[in-house]
């Protein structure tokens, strides 16, 4: 099966999801979002509030991250809202399972939530390690889709002890959905444990 029509098949998918039909096109929001289409590669055609990614095995420091999804006056709950993450695995790689074929681009530490009616979503990972001899901070890529919308990239959840984390970064922020820079701590299990809360359309452009 080619790449092209393993795409249509998961757009399709992702689709039936929102019940959205070719008559009601999604409005154009958020500008330029490369790659972003890989979202919808093995997307599971029923999705809950809470995710796992990995395996019981993965390597790396386990980590929990939640929040709530509101609409854009910052204090009502949007429900039915579909965030999309993906992040590097313990080495720092986008590193696939075996025999991958799709979201190969984004490894396999990836993974989809659909707010539930208190806009809540939670997804239960590993932390991810900063790109091999690089720089850059640690980070965890998200993607948002919301009904009549196309989907839109938010800042990334970046970790406000990264020593990766420089003023310059923290400068260079957009503050799409809110701030993505969240504070962890560790529980009593010496799990990683944070809290991000995201305003849909917030500093999105054409929103």
């Amino acid at each position: 099966m080619n790449r092209l029509l393993i795409i249509s098949l998961c757009f399709g998918a992702a689709l039936d999801v929102h019940s959205q039909s070719a008559n009601s096109p999604d409005k154009p929001v958020g500008g330029r979002c490369e790659r972003c289409d890989v979202m919808f590669e093995g997307i599971p055609k029923a999705l809950d509030w809470k995710t796992t990614m990995g395996t019981s095995h993965e390597q790396g420091e386990p980590m929990t991250i939640s929040g709530v999804i509101y609409r854009r006056d910052g204090k009502t709950p949007a429900p039915d809202v579909i965030l999309y993450v993906y992040h590097t695995d313990h080495a720092g790689l986008y590193s696939p399972a075996p025999n991958q074929v799709l979201g190969k681009d984004h490894g396999h530490l990836r993974g989809w939530m659909k707010t539930d009616q208190q806009g809540r979503y939670q997804f239960n990972s590993i932390r991810p390690a900063g790109y091999p001899n690089g720089k850059a901070p640690q980070h965890i890529h998200p993607l948002i889709k919301e009904n009549g919308k196309s989907l839109y990239w938010i800042d990334e959840f970046l970790f406000d002890d990264d020593q990766n984390l420089t003023a310059e970064e923290r400068r260079r922020q957009e503050k799409r959905g809110g701030s993505g820079i969240i504070h962890l701590t560790k529980n009593a299990k010496g799990e990683w444990i944070g809290n991000r809360d995201i305003v849909l359309g917030m500093n999105i452009p054409n929103y």
